[in-house]
């Protein structure tokens, strides 16, 4: 067994491997379908400049989650290279304000896209001293983890909004945690 596994083996199974659907079906932003961030730009945003904008992901049974994503309707295949620019200077910037919390142990950048087509990059932070919960399956652990509470949640992202406004961009003071 792999020592940061979250599941017990014994009785542990899996479900079925499901045929493919194919064609996949449009995800949100696609073909005929509106796109979420797109119809609400500015919907729980803490920190933005002229071409991105960073939410709160919570609430969150992690000291820190929040997601990294285009004003514009792009996916990250999609970006030209300024944003793509913009992307590794602004992931490295959230990083770092991230690490620097008092109780961050690491900070986990993840990008999955199967629910929009709008760019969203996730930043997870593992609580520090919690190596049990180290690697990939630290998104499985935040879900049987108990809730952070809000405010630390928001204070928290109100401290990396103004690390990240001391490079440009400006700090939303109705900051708040909520789900994208």
């Amino acid at each position: 067994m792999w020592e940061i596994f979250p599941f017990e083996v014994d009785g542990l199974r899996t479900v079925v491997l499901q045929p493919p659907v194919l064609p996949e079906p449009p995800r949100s932003g696609e073909g005929d379908r509106d796109c979420e961030r797109c119809s609400d730009v500015e919907r729980d945003v803490v920190w933005s400049d002229d071409r991105w904008v960073l939410t709160g992901a919570g609430p969150l049974g992690l000291p820190f989650g929040a997601l990294l994503m285009p004003r514009a309707h792009l996916d990250l295949g999609d970006l030209d290279d300024a944003h793509a620019a913009d992307l590794g200077r602004l992931v490295v910037r959230i990083e770092r304000a991230v690490s620097a919390l008092p109780h961050v142990g690491r900070v986990h950048v993840n990008k999955w896209g199967d629910g929009g087509a709008h760019l969203h990059v996730f930043f997870l932070a593992r609580p520090e001293g919690f190596l049990q919960l180290r690697g990939s399956n630290l998104a499985l652990w935040e879900d049987l983890l108990p809730r952070v509470p809000a405010d630390r949640l928001a204070d928290d992202l109100r401290t990396v909004a103004g690390r990240l406004a001391e490079h440009g961009g400006r700090v939303h003071v109705s900051a708040e945690t909520s789900h994208p």
